[in-house]
């Protein structure tokens, strides 16, 4: 290619991008670049784009580079947009492509700008939703389940055990050798409704013995003698001091 040609294409580029072109040399460039699109809401995100023309251009892809100037790009995001303008200087070989690569440039960094925005919408709305799931949790509590309640009545008969033994061991600290031992025997002996408990047939069992001792009463005969005596009584001849 010779020097004319491309001193055409700088004169055009330099019509086009007055004040982010910067010519290095004879054969290469640099544009500064910023979104075609501006997204409000995120931050600024520009670069410098440089251009180093081999002797087949166009015939021949440029060397091409890229650095940050305002925002953050990782390398990862820096490597994907070069190979992207590979990939568009490759379909336009053989042709001036300068303009091409910047005006795709331009569009890729609105692109990541939206991108960032919605990541961040979504982070948002993400944030706010776990937020207000925990403060539901908070009124409504947690679902018992019967595995939750298993788990919990366990917990809490260990942990009364616990607390009975403990007072148990305070009360016997407070008691005379002798009074801790009847404690001690009292504590063994059983209460009715252990005892019920142990034999549910206790009180058929009281039933039957009171049957067995009872003492069968005629009362029709406590009614005759009854009678008897108050004949007797009637039958007796009184004196009295007169007589």
């Amino acid at each position: 290619m010779s020097a004319e040609v491309l001193a055409e294409e700088f004169e055009v580029l330099e019509s086009i991008y007055p004040a982010e072109l910067t010519k290095l040399s004879e054969r290469e460039i640099q544009i500064d670049v910023e979104p075609d699109d501006p997204v409000d809401g995120i931050e600024e995100l520009s670069l410098t784009f440089s251009v180093e023309y081999p002797d087949e251009y166009p015939d021949t892809l440029p060397k091409l580079s890229l650095e940050v100037q305002q925002g953050e790009l990782d390398d990862a995001e820096i490597s994907q947009l070069l190979d992207e303008l590979q990939k568009v200087g490759e379909e336009n070989l053989g042709m001036a492509m300068t303009f091409t690569l910047v005006t795709h440039l331009r569009e890729r960094l609105s692109a990541l700008q939206r991108e960032r925005l919605e990541r961040i919408r979504k982070e948002e709305a993400e944030k706010e939703r776990r937020a207000l799931e925990a403060e539901e949790a908070k009124t409504r509590g947690t679902p018992v389940t019967a595995e939750s309640f298993k788990a919990w009545k366990a917990k809490f008969d260990k942990e009364m055990a616990v607390k009975r033994a403990r007072e148990e061991e305070e009360k016997l600290k407070g008691l005379s050798p002798k009074e801790r031992e009847e404690y001690k025997k009292s504590q063994t002996r059983f209460t009715g409704r252990q005892l019920f408990e142990r034999d549910r047939n206790l009180g058929t069992l009281d039933e039957g013995l009171a049957e067995e001792d009872a003492v069968s009463v005629d009362i029709s005969q406590y009614d005759r003698n009854a009678i008897e005596e108050e004949e007797n009584e009637e039958d007796r001849v009184t004196f009295s001091d007169s007589d």
